[in-house]
């Protein structure tokens, strides 16, 4: 894949990488990524994204800018109060790098549209905030064979993991979580959430994606990542394959 003088300029501190180079910066380039959620955790996985020249973004989300979101939601300014956060992300993120192209799809995802708006990508990102979504998202990006980058945040605690359960040695979504129900008295409006925390979390989220799309390492399909703020604690788990997950477990195929 050739560049232009611009974006050997845009991707020089990439190019002069020896694991990288000119390789994993065409692979980003041909690259079709479909985000769900331009909030706390998307803003920053999609800024960081287009600044490294994945070639195109879909954004889904259905919900407008609110002044509460500007403590984290980096993507958003006050003048975009009441805007579709899809549509804004998708003019910041050009703006950034008009070398991309952007995907506005200010839907929410549901059972009777969520094949269709993630396929044709070569991964999916979920920074959603509720685990009816998060489901969903992971079983069509299992359904259609896309891996997928979920992150998630707390109060005062996040986590990331890759998950690629079409795959014979990788575990799924539901392989960690299971079946679990949304509570409503512990969403980001009621305990509330550190805002630098949603840009560490956001950001680990778009290296991984970076990872599986350039292959500068060996996938980290099978892997859970913590950080923890109070404590300034990182751990990483390991997440084997549920050989009795409803989802990617034998009885499922």
């Amino acid at each position: 894949m050739e560049f232009s003088d611009v974006e050997l300029e845009r991707y020089a501190r990439h190019l002069v990488l020896p694991q990288f180079g000119g390789r994993g910066q065409a692979a980003l380039k041909a690259a079709r990524v479909a985000v769900v959620g331009a909030g706390g955790l998307g803003s920053p996985c999609l800024l960081t994204l287009a600044a490294a020249g994945v070639g195109r973004l879909t954004i889904i989300d259905d919900d407008v800018v609110a002044l509460s979101n500007l403590q984290r939601q980096t993507l958003f300014t006050t003048a975009d109060i009441g805007a579709m956060k899809a549509e804004i992300a998708c003019t910041r993120l050009h703006a950034l790098n008009p070398d991309i192209q952007t995907v506005a799809a200010p839907l929410r995802l549901a059972p009777d549209n969520g094949d269709a708006l993630l396929a044709g990508h070569d991964l999916v990102i979920d920074g959603s905030d509720s685990f009816a979504t998060r489901l969903l998202v992971a079983d069509t990006a299992l359904a259609l064979a896309v891996p997928l980058v979920s992150g998630a945040v707390g109060p005062w605690d996040g986590q990331v993991g890759v998950f690629a359960g079409h795959r014979t040695d990788a575990p799924c979504y539901r392989c960690l979580v299971g079946s679990p129900d949304d509570d409503a008295a512990r969403n980001c409006a009621q305990t509330g959430v550190i805002g630098a925390l949603t840009g560490i979390i956001g950001n680990l989220m778009a290296m991984e994606a970076i990872r599986e799309l350039s292959g500068f390492a060996p996938s980290s399909a099978g892997r859970l990542t913590l950080y923890e703020a109070l404590s300034g604690r990182v751990r990483t788990l390991s997440l084997p394959k549920d050989p009795a997950c409803p989802a990617c477990g034998p009885a499922a195929q």
